[in-house]
């Protein structure tokens, strides 16, 4: 199966689209992109449209430099005529998890409101209005609400503490560690920690109740031998564990995914099945009987056929494409049918629109994601239409209504249309400020690396851009490395506001990034910083003598996380640099394996253990080239040091060690150290000191 492109048709169809939809006034004055413009552009969210095709509801932050005066709410849009969205909610908490009645009458929706200490699901009548109702009212709270397929009753998922059979036992438990006298915590299994939390004991539970607010929630793995695994659990998040589940279409069952293995993610990745478990309770039964992962669950219109994307989880690799798949329903072959086995590429969702009999899906690709389609039986695959930039980061379907965000770098998100002919924007979220900035689409551009591959690379233009002007050069590294630089509208490292002072931005796919195919994904195996350090500087000597307003004598990168491991290489190899910026980047290997959230990848990664003979644990740490120094091949460039005192992922002793190291060989260096940040800057004060001083930095050293 080839990688499909967009049609001529499409393109044309699109590209006038484009120009209708975002052509600026032509009178107006516009301005280079501020902190600001960056910081307060709504975000919009992922679009659930009603199971008649008639509506779609999706959240809406109003974000503030102040968190208090933020505001999320829902907003409701007809798919039927040009009446604007309006505001459905209105509460600075915010709402979540929107799930439709199944006669499109009614709305379930998790949100924590006064009185809450957790969240809690509320649902709203859509048809006749009126004021959200609190169905539950649970210790620990609910979330993934979804209504069953006659509208009666509702699934979620909630915990328990160990040993916990009733609500009543979750509030005695609760309230006997509020009052206990010390503080510490406990563990006998990996990890203690995710990303910025440390985890707790607590027990993920599918739960199915009345659509009521009188009735009692019945947790449905309570005392079945599954639940009772050591390795059961979920998917982990900002919440705590979930599971994927979804309705039989009878109503009788749940379907879902877990995992049997997380006692052993020390050791071993991570897997999860399909299971189901009957609403009137009962052991749960295993669906798929093998090693590989499921994940995103949804069922055919006619209840005929389960499909999901799946992972192949092959032992020894550190990366797997994610593929269709399907299984005939109800499950008596164990086995399900790769739908997409051929075509080299994630799928990063789907949805299942009625009438067609057709899968809609996206993929990245080149730094752009766009539709693409395919028959139930895996054939016939089909470019359906899509803008010739940006990138699609949502896709959900009602009916014969496909909706979903697509976003640009230079279109910050809004809700679209898909499936009838040219996308069709449904909101203005964001359109009025967006057309009084000076930015330009990104310039993508391809060349040979040394190894043969080859790479894209995209380049990010300053305003006021002139071509027969000279430009230094900052070439912004991705995190990952299984990601892919996306035209697409960032917060958190704005292409155009990196660019804003005057620079041109480079973003470079390297190998191990995503959106080229499973071996390009996977050659960063033994060679995680090395290899893409080389294309990294590749890419660079390319711009250079492509591009003449590329002033080669001025030259910075960074990046942040994957990309903080890359700038800290680079400044540890080479001296091409004037500046450097990491964060959040590892400094030794063996460091950031043992203190890490995640450790089994990285032994994969590295080809074993970090006490086996395997070389790169030694000769790929950053901190261990120290020697470089001494023969001026590295250890010279001027380094900006940031990061997140909460950040698990890469815990802070990486940037310790770095700003030791930097000081120790007289290096100008600077440590950045935010106590309320993660892995991420988040919080708005702190994104614009942070850019402040990026910015700084690289007007210090690229005069």
């Amino acid at each position: 199966m080839t990688i499909p492109r967009l049609s001529i048709l499409a393109f044309i169809i699109s590209a006038q689209l484009t120009g209708l939809a975002f052509a600026a006034d032509p009178v107006a004055a516009k301005h280079a992109i501020t902190h600001e413009d960056v910081w307060l552009m709504k975000r919009v969210g992922a679009p659930q449209p009603s199971p008649d095709g008639r509506w779609a509801v999706f959240s809406v932050t109003d974000p503030a430099y102040d968190s208090k005066e933020q505001w999320s709410d829902l907003w409701i849009k007809s798919l039927t005529d040009e009446s604007p969205a309006r505001r459905l909610t209105f509460s600075k908490g915010g709402e979540g998890s929107a799930n439709w009645s199944p006669d499109s009458k009614q709305l379930l929706f998790v949100a924590k409101r006064d009185g809450d200490d957790a969240g809690q699901i509320y649902r709203i009548d859509i048809a006749g209005g009126g004021e959200a109702q609190r169905l539950t009212t649970l210790t620990l709270g609910a979330r993934q609400p979804k209504f069953s397929p006659d509208g009666k009753q509702i699934l979620f998922v909630s915990d328990i503490f160990p040993g916990n059979t009733s609500e009543d036992d979750v509030k005695k438990t609760a309230k006997e560690r509020k009052d206990r006298k010390y503080s510490a915590r406990a563990y006998e299994s990996f990890p203690p920690r995710f990303f910025d939390k440390w985890l707790d004991d607590k027990k993920v539970r599918l739960f199915v109740m009345e659509a009521d607010a009188s009735a009692q929630p019945r947790d449905l793995l309570s005392g079945t031998r599954l639940a009772a695994l050591p390795g059961f659990g979920g998917g982990q998040g900002d919440e705590g564990q979930s599971l994927d589940a979804i309705w039989s279409p009878d109503g009788k069952a749940v379907v879902f995914s877990a995992s049997t293995n997380r006692d052993e993610l020390a050791r071993a990745s991570g897997t999860t099945q399909i299971f189901s478990v009957p609403t009137a309770g009962g052991e749960a039964t295993q669906l798929t009987a093998d090693k590989h992962s499921y994940n995103n669950l949804k069922f055919s219109a006619d209840g005929k056929t389960l499909f999901t994307l799946t992972e192949a989880e092959e032992e020894g690799k550190v990366y797997d494409v994610s593929r269709l798949a399907s299984l005939a329903w109800p499950v008596t072959n164990a086995t399900p049918k790769i739908l997409t086995a051929s075509l080299d590429r994630s799928i990063s969702r789907y949805a299942l629109p009625a009438g067609g009999n057709r899968i809609v899906f996206s993929f990245e690709h080149a730094g752009l994601e766009q539709l693409h389609s395919i028959n139930y039986a895996g054939g016939d695959l089909r470019d359906e239409a899509s803008l010739p930039t940006g990138s699609i980061n949502s896709l959900n379907a009602g009916g014969k209504a496909l909706v979903g965000v697509w976003e640009s770098s230079i279109n910050p998100p809004e809700v679209y249309a898909f499936g009838k002919g040219a996308p069709k924007r449904l909101t203005s979220f964001n359109t009025e400020r967006a057309n009084t900035i000076d930015w330009q689409t990104p310039e993508h551009f391809w060349f040979k690396a040394s190894d043969g591959r080859m790479i894209h690379n995209m380049i990010v233009k300053p305003a006021n851009f002139d071509p027969n002007k000279k430009y230094p050069l900052f070439a912004v590294i991705h995190g990952g490395a299984a990601n892919m630089w996306r035209d697409q509208f960032v917060i958190r490292w704005n292409y155009h506001l990196l660019a804003q002072p005057g620079y041109v931005v480079l973003l470079t796919d390297y190998k191990g990034s995503t959106g080229y195919g499973e071996e390009f994904a996977r050659a960063i195996q033994g060679d995680p910083l090395k290899g893409p350090g080389d294309e990294v500087n590749e890419a660079v000597d390319e711009a250079v003598k492509k591009y003449n307003y590329v002033d080669g004598s001025k030259l910075a990168a960074g990046g942040a996380s994957y990309g903080g491991h890359l700038a800290n290489w680079l400044q540890a190899t080479t001296t091409r640099y004037k500046a450097i910026v990491s964060h959040a980047g590892e400094m030794d290997l063996i460091m950031q394996w043992g203190s890490s959230d995640s450790i089994w990848g990285r032994e994969v990664n590295s080809g074993g253990p970090v006490w086996s003979d395997k070389a790169v644990w030694r000769e790929q740490s950053p901190v261990l080239q120290g020697g470089n120094h001494a023969k001026g091949t590295g250890f010279s460039t001027p380094i900006l040091i940031s990061v997140g005192e909460l950040d698990y992922r890469v815990p802070a002793n990486n940037a310790l060690m770095n700003f030791a190291t930097q000081q120790r060989l007289n290096v100008p260096s600077k440590l950045l150290v935010f106590p309320d940040e993660n892995h991420w800057i988040l919080k708005g004060e702190n994104s614009r000191y942070f850019y402040s001083e990026v910015h700084g930095w690289l007007a210090k050293y690229l005069k």
